[in-house]
């Protein structure tokens, strides 16, 4: 794809080069004899025919950019930097810019324009050509037809790669109208031609009905990739139809059915198409930019991943990172010129190296799999380059916060255990004595004498991280802020909202107040913005405890509790820390409101059932949560656990105001309420503890001796402290073909 938008940009760059206003005979027939040899791929007689051109016109500066076009293609495109040098000298020689693009002079400078927008796509600095694209868009019409369809290819490409695919879709429609209606003109034309140029003309209508059934393919294309981005799979299935007719099993039109049948849940099927698909005739990335060997594990390790095969999963992805570091060394051989950083090698294949992409997918699958450490490496590596992905950064977050955590089982489970309870036995017979573990974590130094920037899996680096992802995400508005209790943010905080949804999103228009870009797994939705902000608050409250910051601590679990959308897991989890700080700070009675049992009255980890039914309207509801993989159940996973939970801790926070009553009734509670086997070791020492100042050494020494709740008395953990629930991470994307890069992931 990037090879033809290139051959399409320097045809149409000579062609229209050649016509000016004041030109003698002479001078027209060179320019054909140039524009004739080029055509041919004969650039040394074409750089002739400019050459002697430019002695008849030196101050034509179109004949200089087409010299530097022709020597570019007799380069084998490999002299990027020597292209873009020549573009920006032009560029200042006809004092113009992107943003002065006001009137029809402009048009005539719209190649160098279009030129500079083709170079910065391949540097993949999008955001920069699609403002060069949009506005030579409003000048379109004036345009010759087969240079208008290569400035709307064009930006319909990037829009797609900035993930603005309703933009897309309306610039596809419109340029699917051109198409017909060009062609229609073209044969009214055509039949009025005279007998002596029939032949001709018969030439070029077998010519441009070729060109039009190539385009009308690339827009069936291009809108089922839109439709993936959107999800909107009724639509897409039609287009699927479309692509396959018109072009047929080839590698592209594969890999788009296989994408379409990955968000529908048929994994099987998504990779039974993965597999029928000839990669071996594929030209190649020195020809292309895209290593399909590459895109063919990646995607068979996002179906994988999807299916809950993570560790199949990452076996693809390994795969796919060697392919492409294969592609990497080949590149680094044949680049000759070591002081231009894009020169060497096609400009095409600038596009071709996906390792952060492939090291983000494989962080996840790893995160996953339960290998945080190993994922954190990963991730970490990444977020050099995806350094504006607030997802990102909780990802990390969620490493160091596994990595400084026992196991899943040993987090959640909670078993009562004997070594848990009793740390040593000292003396004998009547001097025996028994020595209890020590149940205190707070205020823990994790990284001893190391500065907390330093990138290593510590809650230090974890409370970094969160900062960063907070400070990523928009200002909340101002509306939810005041129904809250709160006052609406300072304009300082608005500006640098707006300043940060402006570096991140991929255009400045209407649209980016729908999504923040969040590179390289797709954009945030309004309801994935909320989600995540209520994910990030959760671990901030979490880490802040670890690091024994009850203040900051206090601060997050509020902020959370006041999020207008907000799961119940999450709410669980806003009150229990909200109460451990409050305890901390000597604030009992304040925490004990936190931990009213009524408070809890939802554990769920989604959004509501009436928020999902708004999003399957616009066609964003239909992948993956549907089909195959389960979401991870945490703990508790029911109500009555969750209120089992609150009620142990309400004992501890009665106990802290010597009101043994009310805590041995909470334990009691709470213990009528869960399994035996479900009671924390905390419970069993709360209830030692309560039996101890009760006077009752021997009942005391008893529960201690069976590690359970004796029949009178079911107890209960002081601080249980929960293990925040990450947030649901979201569906990676396969690599799309032909420019299907993205991989995004929970």
């Amino acid at each position: 794809m990037s090879v033809d938008k290139t051959a399409d940009s320097a045809t149409e760059k000579h062609e229209g080069t050649t016509t000016t206003s004041r030109i003698t005979d002479q001078e027209k027939e060179l320019a054909a004899n140039a524009y004739q040899a080029f055509m041919c791929a004969s650039y040394e007689q074409c750089l002739q025919c400019l050459g002697r051109l430019q002695e008849l016109n030196k101050d034509d500066y179109k004949i200089t950019l087409n010299k530097a076009v022709t020597e570019f293609y007799k380069s084998g495109q490999t002299i990027t930097d020597n292209l873009k040098q020549t573009l920006n000298q032009l560029k200042s020689q006809v004092h113009s810019a992107s943003e002065e693009m006001d009137g029809l002079d402009d048009v005539e400078n719209s190649m160098l324009y279009y030129n500079q927008a083709a170079i910065l796509y391949h540097l993949r600095q999008y955001t920069e050509a699609i403002e060069i694209g949009e506005k030579l868009y409003q000048f379109i019409e004036p345009f010759e037809e087969k240079f208008a369809y290569s400035v709307s290819f064009l930006l319909v490409d990037l829009y797609l790669l900035t993930y603005q695919a309703e933009r897309a879709l309306h610039l596809l429609t419109v340029l699917e109208k051109m198409l017909l209606h060009g062609h229609n003109n073209k044969n009214g034309k055509a039949s009025e031609t005279s007998n002596n140029l029939y032949k001709e003309n018969a030439n070029q209508k077998v010519e441009s009905g070729g060109q039009l059934e190539a385009a009308k393919s690339k827009i069936h294309q291009y809108k089922v990739r839109s439709y993936i981005q959107t999800k909107a799979l009724k639509a897409c299935k039609r287009e699927i139809k479309s692509v396959m007719n018109t072009a047929g099993n080839s590698a592209s039109s594969l890999f788009l059915k296989s994408n379409f049948e990955y968000l529908r849940g048929n994994y099987r099927k998504a990779v039974k198409l993965l597999n029928s698909a000839n990669i071996s005739e594929h030209p190649g990335f020195m020809k292309t930019g895209e290593c399909i060997r590459c895109m063919f594990w990646n995607n068979l390790g996002c179906i994988h991943f999807a299916m809950g095969k993570h560790n199949l999963g990452m076996f693809y992805f390994k795969k796919a990172l060697q392919e492409n570091d294969n592609v990497c060394v080949q590149l680094s051989a044949v680049s000759s010129d070591q002081g231009k950083k894009f020169s060497g090698r096609p400009m095409c294949t600038l596009l071709a190296n996906k390792r952060y992409e492939l090291l983000y997918n494989c962080g996840i699958q790893l995160l996953h799999v339960g290998r945080p450490l190993a994922a954190f490496e990963c991730l970490i590596e990444a977020v050099q380059v995806y350094h504006s992905n607030p997802r990102l950064w909780l990802r990390i977050a969620e490493c160091c916060i596994a990595a400084n955590k026992g196991t899943p089982e040993q987090e959640t489970k909670g078993l009562p255990s004997k070594k848990g309870i009793v740390q040593s036995v000292v003396g004998q017979g009547y001097h025996r004595k028994i020595v209890l573990a020590s149940q205190s974590a707070q205020n823990v130094v994790y990284n001893d004498g190391q500065s907390s920037a330093i990138p290593v899996a510590s809650m230090e680096f974890a409370a970094i991280c969160l900062r960063n992802a907070l400070l990523l995400l928009p200002e909340e508005p101002a509306e939810t802020k005041q129904e809250n209790g709160s006052k609406a943010p300072c304009q300082l905080g608005t500006m640098e909202s707006n300043s940060e949804t402006r570096e991140t999103c991929s255009s400045k228009s209407h649209e980016g107040d729908k999504f923040i870009s969040a590179p390289p797994s797709s954009p945030l939705r309004k309801q994935e913005l909320e989600n995540l902000r209520c994910s990030i608050l959760a671990c901030s409250s979490y880490v802040a405890l670890a690091l024994g910051d009850n203040l900051m601590a206090l601060n997050h679990a509020e902020k959370l509790l006041q999020q207008p959308k907000l799961s119940g897991s999450l709410k669980f989890l806003g009150h229990l820390y909200a109460a451990e700080a409050l305890i901390s700070l000597d604030k009992i009675s304040d925490a004990i409101a936190h931990l009213n049992t009524e408070n809890i009255t939802d554990v769920s980890l989604g959004i509501s059932s009436n928020e999902q039914d708004q999003g399957s309207d616009k066609g964003e509801n239909e992948p993956l949560e549907s089909s195959g993989k389960q979401i991870p159940q945490c703990y508790p996973n029911t109500v009555t656990t969750a209120r089992s939970m609150m009620l142990f801790n309400l004992g501890s926070a009665y106990c802290l105001r010597s009101e043994y009553d009310k805590a041995r009734k909470c334990l009691q509670q709470a213990a009528a309420m869960v399994h035996p086997k479900e009671i924390p070791p905390e419970a069993i020492l709360l209830a030692v503890y309560l039996e101890l100042q009760n006077g009752n050494t021997q009942l005391a020494l008893q529960i201690i001796k069976r590690n359970q709740l004796l029949p009178s008395l079911k107890i209960t953990s002081p601080d249980v402290r929960k293990k925040p629930v990450f947030h649901s991470i979201q569906p990676m994307q396969p690599i799309q073909m032909p420019a299907f890069t993205t991989v995004q992931r929970k």
